[in-house]
């Protein structure tokens, strides 16, 4: 019979606390299907004392996650620490030097470090793996990587974020203001310490730029990610877009272009009658679209103990199994860096303005999108009360620069009130 593979677990919370249930409960199952058996031989956390609802007395303690990663009786350092510096990146990059192989679900560490831990990882001849990194349970790592190897990747697209998807989803069910359900969201827990990391789509990006990476070869690139939070997105907007059929989504495209890679993360709208229409609570969907497969759909929950924690089982059971592989699809040294393009593919524009009450203000807005070359497909006028008018338009296809164009000669119309709110809406 094979040697146990050793894990040395670092952080204990959430999905740690779940990944050492598992391994207790599935051991035979597990071995069975590696022919190996798991265990954990030492763990790290900040606490020793805090109530994880998992006996750890078992596990040798290092209060160092570093101190872990060099362990001689660790041959899987198992990073579930989180942060893109710091003790994550340190003892991830002590467990590489020391040829130890490595998993992970910090996307946030590969985002902004990914291209030189994978160079190491290679060199080292070790295994680094992160399907917990992206959309929790859902196997889009091994689904690019190896199920979709075949094929050209032509578009990336997806809700990242169960959070956002909650937020948005459940101020239009409830018809609440943005700021009582984030307010709502964070005390439920939902939220991660700073909030900004999931309101204002870092999060979903971290994970957007993987899987760039691994769709379309090229070196991790967060930094080239047009980025747009959904704090902006009002009541008004929810019911308005659902009134015209669409629902809105915190959604990120990734597609190669002749002019570089488009990677955007912000708010669309997108079909009602759509799969990523139909995605409730706290959900995630990815989008894969091949040459020779077309389109798939990807959907299931993108974070909490148990699907996290599957995810980390998964690449455990590939290690013990001597699956390896390029960390990224590909060698990591003939990654190719990504050069960034802001999207200038032609899309229809959801547009909400309010117009002042005087005779000729429709027209004059007509005009002058007319005059940038942006054609109006729908226009919707709702009674009002007061001196201006909520006004939308659905635009035939335009470019974002055509649009703006227009949206800046509004300003010196005199009949809109404040700034415009242009949303794409991302044909799916």
């Amino acid at each position: 019979m094979s040697d146990p593979l050793r894990l040395g677990i670092a952080g204990l919370g959430t999905v740690g606390a779940g990944v050492v249930q598992i391994l207790r409960r599935q051991g035979a199952l597990l071995q069975a299907r590696t022919g190996r058996s798991l265990e954990i031989t030492a763990v790290s956390a900040r606490s020793r004392s805090k109530d994880r609802g998992v006996a750890l007395d078992s596990y040798a303690w290092e209060d160092d996650p570093v101190a872990l990663a060099k362990r001689d009786d660790v041959d899987v350092f198992v990073e579930l620490m989180g942060g893109e510096d710091g003790p994550a990146k340190a003892a991830t990059e002590a467990a590489i030097g020391l040829g130890k192989h490595v998993i992970t679900a910090n996307k946030a560490m590969l985002a902004m470090h990914g291209q030189a831990l994978a160079e190491a990882a290679e060199a080292a001849g070790v295994a680094l793996k992160y399907e917990a990194a992206v959309a929790g349970g859902i196997p889009v790592i091994k689904a690019l990587g190896e199920g979709l190897a075949g094929n050209e990747i032509t578009r990336v697209m997806g809700v990242m974020n169960g959070s956002c998807n909650y937020i948005l989803t459940r101020m239009e069910d409830a018809g609440l203001p943005y700021a009582d359900v984030f307010a709502e969201a964070d005390g439920l827990g939902y939220l991660e310490a700073d909030p900004q990391l999931d309101v204002g789509g870092i999060d979903a990006a971290h994970k957007l730029a993987i899987l760039s990476s691994l769709a379309f070869g090229t070196q991790v690139d967060f930094g080239g990610i047009e980025l747009e939070g959904i704090e902006r997105v009002s009541i008004e907007d929810i019911h308005a877009a659902a009134d015209m059929g669409y629902k809105i989504k915190l959604l990120g495209v990734a597609q190669m272009t002749g002019r570089g890679l488009e990677q955007r993360m912000q708010p669309c709208l997108v079909p009602q009658t759509s799969p990523l229409g139909q995605l409730e609570g706290g959900t995630n969907m990815i989008v894969l679209e091949g040459d020779a497969v077309g389109q798939i759909v990807l959907r299931g929950p993108g974070a909490g103990a148990g699907p996290t924690a599957s995810a980390v089982l998964s690449d455990i059971c590939d290690i013990a199994r001597g699956v390896r592989g390029p960390v990224f699809g590909q060698a990591a040294s003939g990654l190719r860096a990504a050069k960034p393009a802001l999207s200038q593919r032609a899309a229809p524009y959801y547009l909400r303005m309010a117009l002042k009450d005087k005779p000729g203000a429709l027209a004059k807005v007509a005009a002058v999108l007319g005059e940038a070359g942006v054609s109006i497909d729908r226009m919707r006028q709702y009674d009002h009360a007061g001196d201006s008018a909520p006004v939308l338009i659905v635009t035939h296809k335009t470019t974002r620069a055509d649009l703006d164009h227009a949206l800046s000669a509004m300003s010196a119309t005199g009949v809109v009130s404040g700034a415009p709110v242009a949303l794409r809406i991302e044909e799916v």
